[in-house]
């Protein structure tokens, strides 16, 4: 027995990939029948629970930053009553305390808000990505 010899004709193309899906991928998707906003806007029990969240993240939010604002300038007296010899330094010609109220708690009640605006928009970002998630 011998083999045939190879055909003569044009050499075959190289096979091609083909993507099988169903027709039905390229569809929009259904949305859901009631979304975050609607149930907000309507002021459903749904509605009502996703705003308790929100103001209760930017309640706790607002809470701990007047907290520790409060809490570093509230010390000042403290740290001075207990260490008199504080009191009597001098910074820039002013006296530690003077300098600490007038120079020191402005950039930071700054610094304060600052983060309390990132905090506080970084919270409703998320809170708008709940709401409007399909």
């Amino acid at each position: 027995m011998t083999t045939p010899p190879p055909p003569k004709g044009p050499e075959p193309k190289p096979t091609q990939r083909v993507v099988v899906t169903s027709p039905r991928t390229r569809a929009p998707r259904a949305r859901r029948p009631y979304s975050g906003t609607r149930e907000i806007n309507e002021q459903s029990e749904l509605g009502a629970v996703y705003m308790r969240t929100l103001i209760r993240a930017q309640r706790r939010l607002g809470l701990s930053v007047c907290l520790v604002a409060g809490g570093a300038l509230g010390l000042l007296p403290l740290l001075f009553s207990i260490e008199p010899e504080l009191g009597k330094s001098r910074i820039l010609g002013l006296g530690l305390p003077w300098f600490l109220l007038c120079v020191v708690t402005f950039p930071m009640l700054l610094l304060a808000g600052w983060f309390y605006v990132r905090q506080a928009e970084r919270s409703e970002r998320e809170f708008a990505e709940l709401v409007e998630r399909p």
